[in-house]
């Protein structure tokens, strides 16, 4: 080793679903929703000024913030924006764990935060989910340094009541509780309607699942003004203009268009709910997603051998190859006609 490879910091990074290139291929392994954008976002993007491009945009990004205040309605200093879900989770990670005492996430949940714990130098414990992958909320009642998760949690889909969360949120009130809702439009209520009752809840969520917007990277905090203070504290420590202008513009007009937005998030649900029987007729069980994917597990084909087998035919899903995981595939919902070639494949697959 070199002298100065000795001062490179070492990590596990997280390692991102497979970006496959290419026409002929389904692609259901990232949860990414299988619709365009909203006509307006369509619009704006040919309608732009690309003369601005030459300025750096607003640090602030009010434009942004302002339209999702009204949205939630709520104020403008209660609301953070960053580079997708990932950008505002790792700053609230650096902003608000600071303590010696360990943050708590579940040992099945986002793999993300555990590469940031260890990025950060933040301890951590991971209650275990339950025989059925639920979150149990008295693990998260213990002495901690703060509170982290998904909801709908992933990769399991399983969602959490309003009730629960809340739960966890009142026996942590001495530390700041991120409800990570990445998911939240596909299904349940979302923690947002706890605002005003809790000071340390911080709600965290994203464009690139219900927004048709992965690509453009947006990611959004609401919460308490102090926290959404301490959150652009960090922003401005190590890079004030975290929003490009394209993402500033398109993401507004992307929360314009209410209308599109439920009528897609609808016909992902339907199709969700239809993949579930087709699947449970082919003998695959899983959790009871509400998400935009279904985590599921078949009795007689092992996970990894079928996840190669789909991939052979150019069809994409994610395989987990980690304790309690190993034989889960998550599948991603897609186009009616996307699942359908599924469902054939697996129906010749499973009949050898």
């Amino acid at each position: 080793m070199r002298a100065w490879e000795k001062n490179i910091r070492r990590v596990d990074p997280y390692v991102p679903g497979e970006q496959p290139s290419g026409e002929k291929l389904i692609k259901l392994n990232t949860n990414e929703n299988p619709y365009p954008p909203a006509p307006g976002v369509e619009r704006a993007l040919r309608e732009m000024d690309y003369g601005r491009l030459r300025k750096y945009p607003d640090p602030a990004a009010s434009v942004l913030t302002g339209c999702l205040a009204g949205y939630y309605g709520v104020g403008e200093d209660q609301v953070f924006v960053g580079v997708g879900s990932d950008d505002v989770l790792a700053m609230a990670f650096l902003a608000f764990f600071n303590s010696p005492k360990p943050i708590l996430f579940p040992d099945v949940s986002y793999s993300f935060y555990k590469v940031w714990a260890n990025l950060f130098g933040i301890p951590y414990e991971m209650p275990a989910l339950d025989q059925e992958f639920r979150i149990c909320p008295p693990d998260y009642y213990k002495e901690n340094g703060g509170v982290v998760f998904p909801n709908p949690n992933a990769p399991t889909g399983l969602l959490l009541g309003l009730g629960e969360v809340e739960d966890i949120i009142r026996h942590n009130q001495d530390v700041v509780v991120v409800v990570d809702e990445a998911y939240i439009d596909f299904g349940g209520r979302s923690a947002l309607a706890l605002l005003n009752r809790y000071e340390n809840l911080l709600v965290v969520q994203t464009f690139s699942k219900a927004r048709s917007m992965a690509g453009l990277r947006i990611g959004f905090a609401i919460g308490n003004p102090r926290l959404i203070r301490a959150l652009n504290d960090v922003k401005y420590s190590y890079n004030s203009y975290t929003m490009n202008m394209p993402s500033l513009v398109l993401g507004v007009e992307s929360v314009k268009e209410e209308r599109y937005f439920r009528d897609t998030v609808a016909k992902i649900v339907k199709t969700r709910e239809q993949a579930k029987k087709r699947l449970c007729a082919l003998g695959f069980t899983f959790p009871d997603s509400m998400s935009n994917f279904i985590f599921a597990r078949h009795e007689k084909a092992a996970a990894p051998k079928l996840f190669e087998a789909l991939k052979s035919r150019q069809i994409y899903v994610r395989y987990f190859a980690q304790p309690r995981l190993e034989n889960y595939l998550r599948i991603t919902v897609g186009t009616d006609e996307e699942m359908e070639e599924l469902y054939h494949f697996l129906e010749g697959y499973l009949a050898y």
